[in-house]
Formats: structure tokens, C-alpha cells, sequence
């Protein structure tokens, strides 16, 4: 619950700072920033070589922290080296500006050592990874402001306040893992990652084909302006993967021995919250597309097929996790390759790679069709959306079968569809007083305030109207209430 009331929090700070660069920047610069993100991927594809076997370490009890930070450092030298690489060779194929592209290389070294004290915060206290998540968004506002809007320094600015920020997260982090940190360093650690160094980089294959789709756009049409519109409508969909924040301690909790239906409970839990941020971004795609900027507003159909996407993939997530979770191959130090080859540790990477592949394979082809013969950026985008969220049905299915098969959740489907129904009767009727009496004005110091106010309504409505009708809800609100006022933050 601590992480899920932060990642609300978050959304509105997040808003405020896309509202920041979105009004700040020119349509090729937010594009370009899409862009930065794809490929500092590429760099950070490294960062589980630690990170993964950390969490899993220090949620059973071992020592490993000092020795991932130490490790960390290290790696991330490999890291930036990469980046640069990557980025002299992409500068060619486009007429993206390089020199920006190198600047943000200074992204790296902070967001490697913030992954890998986030992970040890998850696998000891996994709500003290969100402190350090607020303490990135409440820091970005007050540098976005002085450097993007009243100093004008445009993408340069940005990927600055991104530094400062993630700096901020680092030393809430390091703060609140002190005990895990203040320990000896242990090369036996070492020596188990590097043999075993395939394993936690092979799932990220999928992730470097994932964020591939950004750069293959950018070749097809030659320009990062498209991708203004893929960021925008992502930046109003993603709203729903903070129901995943619901979930996320199911992972840890299954590593150290809890039992599985702890995971079932969680799943119902996730719906209370996804249902109603879902039916959220499609009732007010097309004011908040408008708030980010007018330019934008055209983008309200890729921002339709995004949102049932990243609701099906935030599931995925979640089932992945929770497979993951009961593995216990690596519990034995007399383990074979053979063993792990064997194990859900590549099983389940190897099924997010093949879903990974078809994607992109999808996106190419479309692509290749359509844009010798589509002028439109933002219809180019839509497409993309549907090759996105056709490719993900399949998966998520899979996945869970899987799941069922080795947890058999028994969900209350009453209360399940409770929060469906009451989640389109709000934000269904919230669209329609929107259509009445929301104005859609140029200046945003007008419009934001009109808009946050039918935002607000629709979630207390939820709120209340499923704290009347279930008694799930009323139990999980005095928890949350018992909770803050029993342990201090």
C-alpha cells in the first residue's frame, strides 16, 4: 500500500513535470528524448548482471549489499562505454543532433547505482524502494522549473534535472539501506555472479528488442518528431502500471518462503486499483493529451490501444514475478547449468523473448508497409499501438495458464467485477460531465485546474462508492490507516 499511495502521488508530480517539458520543448526534442530513453537502454542492459541476484540474496537473509554496490561501480564504466558506442553508430543512420545524445551519457553511472540500491531495498524492505521513488519525483519539480522553464535550457535541462533527481533517490536509498550496505565485502558474491553471468542478462535480451522499436521507427522516417506522439500518449497511459506498485512485494514475500496464496490475495488487490486507472486514462485521454499540449490531442486513439496494452503487460509482469518468486533452484550451491536451463529463471525469459520478437518483427513489417504510403506521423504511431497490443494478448494468456497451473488462484470474481463495474459507472460518468462543462483552454494556468478537479472526483467517487458496496475495501482502508499510524515512514 505504501508503494501504490506513493506511485498515486507520483502521478500527479509526474503530470506536473510532463506538463513542464511538454510545454517547454519543441515536438523534436520531446522526440528526442523518447529516443535517449531507447538507447540508454542498450547501456543499462548490464545492470542485472548485480541487481538480480541481489534482491534475491538479501530477501533470504544473505550479505551481498556491499559487494553489489562495489560491483556496480564498476560495471557501470562498461556501461557508458557501450552507450557511446551505440550512439556514434545511430548518429549516422539520422539527423538526430549527436552531441545531445552524448551529453546524456551522464544518465548512466547515477541510474546504475540507484538500481542496485533499489533492488537491495526491495529484497530487505521493499516499501523503502518507493521513498526513494518519491524523493526522484519531488526533487525533478523544483529543478524542471529552474532549468526547463524559467532558464530555457530546452532537452539539456532535462536530462540535468533527471541527474539531480535520481541523485536525490540515491541518498534515500543509501539512507535506508545502511544495514544491508554496512556489511564485508564478499568475493565468493562475486564469484557466484560472474559464473552465473548469462543468467540474469539473458531475460534483457527481450528488453534490447523492446526498446529497438524506437530506433527502428526513427530509421523508417528518418525523424524523432514521431515519436513525440508514442511519449505523449504513453505518458497518459502509463498511469495504470502504478496498480503493479500493489504487487510488488509478492515477489520478495515468495523468495523468502511466504506461501502462495499470498500471491491470490494480491491479485484481487491489483484489480481494486488497475480497473479504475484504466477506465481513468481512457475517460480523460483527450483532456489530458490537450494538457500536455494542444499538439498533441490528435494522439487520443494510440493512447485507446496503449492502455488495454500496458494493462495486459502489467499483468504479465506480475505473473512473471510471482513464478519467479517460487523458483528455488538457486537456493542449491551443487546446481547444474543443465539445472538452470531447466528452471522458470530461463524458461520465462525465453518466453518474454520469442513475445519480444514477434513484436518487433510485427513492427517492422508494418512499418515497411505503410510508410511509403502514409504521410501522418500520428496515424504511422496508432498502427504501432495496435502491433503493440496484438502481440500482447497471446503472452499475457500464456502466462497465465501458467500461473493457474501452479497456484490455481481462486479469485472473487464478484469482487472483481464490482471494481469493473464501478470503475466504468464513475469515469463513464465522469467523461460525460467532462463533455459538458470542461473547457478546453490555451492557457494551462486555466485548464489544469478545471482539469485535476473532475480527476479528483472521479477517484474519491471510487473510492467511496467501493468502500460502501465492499467489505474488502473498508478492511484494506483501516489497515492502511492502522499501518501509518503504528509505523513511522
Amino acid at each position: 500500500m505504501i508503494s501504490f499511495i506513493i506511485g498515486i502521488i507520483s502521478v500527479f508530480t509526474g503530470l506536473i513535470f510532463t506538463l513542464i517539458v511538454t510545454r517547454q520543448l519543441s515536438q523534436e526534442e520531446f522526440g528526442t528524448w523518447a529516443l535517449i530513453g531507447g538507447l540508454t537502454t542498450y547501456a543499462l542492459i548490464l545492470r542485472p548482471l548485480i541487481s538480480f541476484w541481489t534482491v534475491r540474496e538479501i530477501a533470504r537473509g544473505e550479505q551481498s549489499g556491499k559487494t553489489a554496490i562495489v560491483s556496480t561501480n564498476l560495471i557501470a564504466i562498461i556501461g557508458i562505454m557501450i552507450y557511446l558506442a551505440i550512439v556514434f553508430l545511430f548518429g549516422e543512420q539520422t539527423d538526430v543532433d549527436i552531441t545531445i545524445l552524448f551529453f546524456a551519457a551522464i544518465l548512466i553511472p547515477v541510474e546504475f547505482v540507484r538500481n542496485v540500491l533499489s533492488r537491495i531495498a526491495q529484497g530487505s524492505q521493499p516499501q523503502a524502494e518507493e521513498y526513494g521513488v518519491m524523493a526522484f519525483e519531488l526533487t525533478k519539480i523544483p529543478v524542471a522549473l529552474v532549468l526547463i522553464y524559467f532558464l530555457d535550457m530546452g532537452l539539456v535541462g532535462l536530462i540535468i534535472t533527471s541527474v539531480f533527481a535520481t541523485f536525490s533517490s540515491i541518498t534515500i536509498l543509501f539512507i535506508r539501506t545502511q544495514e544491508q550496505i554496512r556489511v564485508k565485502f564478499n568475493k565468493k558474491y562475486l564469484k557466484k555472479w560472474f559464473k552465473l553471468f548469462w543468467l540474469p542478462l539473458y531475460p534483457n535480451i527481450s528488453q534490447i528488442i523492446n526498446v529497438s522499436d524506437v530506433a527502428i521507427f526513427t530509421i523508417f522516417t528518418g525523424s524523432p518528431a514521431g515519436l513525440a506522439y508514442w511519449a505523449a500518449a504513453m505518458a497518459v497511459s502509463k498511469f495504470v502500471n502504478n496498480s503493479a506498485k500493489i504487487g510488488k512485494a509478492v515477489y520478495p514475500k515468495l523468495l523468502s518462503g511466504a506461501k502462495k496464496e499470498y500471491f491470490e490475495k494480491n491479485l484481487t488487490l491489483v484489480f481494486y486499483f488497475s480497473f479504475p486507472l484504466s477506465a481513468m486514462s481512457i475517460a480523460f485521454a483527450k483532456p489530458a493529451l490537450f494538457a500536455l499540449n494542444p499538439i498533441y490531442d490528435t494522439a487520443i486513439m494510440i493512447v485507446i490501444f496503449l492502455i488495454p496494452m500496458i494493462f495486459l503487460r502489467m499483468l504479465s509482469d506480475i505473473f512473471r514475478s510471482a513464478l519467479s518468486g517460487i523458483e528455488k533452484v538457486d537456493t542449491n550451491e551443487n546446481s547444474t547449468f543443465k539445472d538452470y536451463l531447466k528452471s522458470k529463471l530461463f524458461f520465462l525469459p525465453t518466453l518474454l523473448i520469442i513475445q519480444s520478437g514477434v513484436y518487433l518483427g510485427s513492427l517492422v513489417i508494418m512499418l515497411s508497409i505503410f510508410v511509403p504510403i502514409i504521410q501522418a506521423e500520428v496515424e504511422l504511431v496508432m498502427y504501432w499501438a495496435i502491433v503493440a497490443l496484438s502481440t500482447q494478448i497471446p503472452y499475457t494468456i500464456y502466462l497465465y495458464v501458467l500461473v493457474k497451473k501452479e497456484f490455481s488462484p481462486k479469485l472473487d470474481i464478484k469482487t472483481v467485477v464490482k471494481y469493473l463495474l464501478t470503475s466504468i459507472f464513475v469515469f463513464g460518468s465522469m467523461y460525460i460531465l467532462m463533455g459538458e462543462f470542461l473547457e478546453y483552454k490555451e492557457s494551462i494556468f486555466e485548464f489544469l485546474p478545471e482539469f485535476l478537479l473532475f480527476i479528483a472526483l472521479g477517484v474519491l467517487s471510487y473510492l467511496a462508492i467501493t468502500y460502501m458496496i465492499d467489505s474488502k475495501t473498508k478492511t484494506l482502508f483501516k489497515s492502511v490507516i492502522r499501518e501509518i499510524k503504528n509505523k513511522s515512514f
